[in-house]
């Protein structure tokens, strides 16, 4: 059977905590290598990962393909506007041919409805880099970051200022899975999507929604925030107004417990939705969240292909 990783949920609890297991191992032990050498057991050697962006990417085009790289495989890049799935060529025609060619498929997209039928139609597995919906690879590197900066994640008080989009999806899936709490504080009209809260409220999470930021970040374990307009939206003046008081600088930190951490998945839009004081402060730790995203989507490759 085929193992998809569109969401969190289609590894399961013990299926994240496994692969963040791996995550943390296979980043020690390679700790002051060459970014580009392959790990002792090379464990994808000879396999070849076909990535396609219909958005732009950093993170994620780097960190796929380094992570290809350290597990002894490679990785191609395909964009939609230079590939025949930007003239026209079906998404099932796409899964079909990048089947024959490539042993797992990484897709960055907006409809998350693209990603549900890449994979309806591939037979090697599909990874979800991006959607509209969700951003599973992200979390993956949030829980990492989180851990290895000694914190649990069982019981874990994580709060959420600003946009409720996609990356918050995510996050609250992962609060049911691991069990943790979410405390969401969003402007009116902006919520995150009703079916992950009540999926993740039904795994034993609580998931509570403030409109006031610094009840939200009161005690916070974590906080965590992201841009206000995503890829693809207008830079829409009212949208900007709405989030204003959930900003996050140095008096709103004040609020979460002294040892809280700050979380942005970037890129940051300095001067909306975090400081600079906040993000280049002693308790941000997005640069190595950043860099986690490397060692996250290892275990989250070498999961989708049976080694974990």
């Amino acid at each position: 059977m085929i193992r998809h990783f569109l969401s969190l949920s289609d590894a399961g609890g013990d299926g994240v905590a496994a692969m963040l297991g791996d995550a943390i191992d296979r980043k020690s032990a390679r700790r002051g290598q060459p970014k580009g050498r392959p790990d002792a057991d090379a464990p994808l050697a000879g396999h070849v990962l076909a990535m396609v962006f219909e958005k732009a990417s950093t993170r994620t085009r780097v960190s796929f393909d380094v992570a290809m790289r350290q597990l002894g495989g490679s990785a191609v890049v395909l964009d939609s506007g230079t590939t025949q799935l930007g003239r026209g060529e079906t998404i099932a025609d796409t899964a079909r041919v990048l089947s024959r060619m490539a042993d797992a498929i990484m897709l960055r997209t907006d409809d998350h409805a693209k990603i549900e039928e890449l994979a309806h139609h591939a037979t090697v597995p599909v990874i979800n880099g991006l959607t509209d919906l969700s951003h599973p690879c992200q979390i993956m590197a949030d829980l990492q970051t989180v851990i290895e900066h000694g914190k649990a994640l069982p019981g874990l008080e994580v709060a959420w200022l600003g946009d409720g989009n996609n990356v918050l999806n995510s996050i609250v899936e992962a609060a049911g899975l691991m069990k943790f709490n979410v405390r969401i504080a969003v402007p009116q009209g902006y919520e995150s999507d009703a079916g992950f809260i009540a999926r993740a409220v039904a795994d034993g999470a609580r998931i509570t929604l403030e409109r006031d930021a610094a009840a939200a970040a009161a005690g916070a374990d974590v906080i965590v925030t992201d841009t206000w307009i995503s890829m693809g939206q207008a830079h829409a003046e009212a949208k900007l107004a709405a989030m204003a008081p959930y900003q996050v600088d140095a008096a709103l930190m004040a609020h979460a417990k002294p040892d809280a951490l700050f979380l942005h998945c970037l890129p940051a839009h300095r001067g909306e939705e975090v400081t600079d004081a906040v993000i280049d402060g002693p308790r941000s730790v997005v640069w190595d969240e950043a860099e986690n995203r490397i060692h996250a989507q290892k275990a989250v490759l070498r999961w989708v292909l049976g080694q974990i």
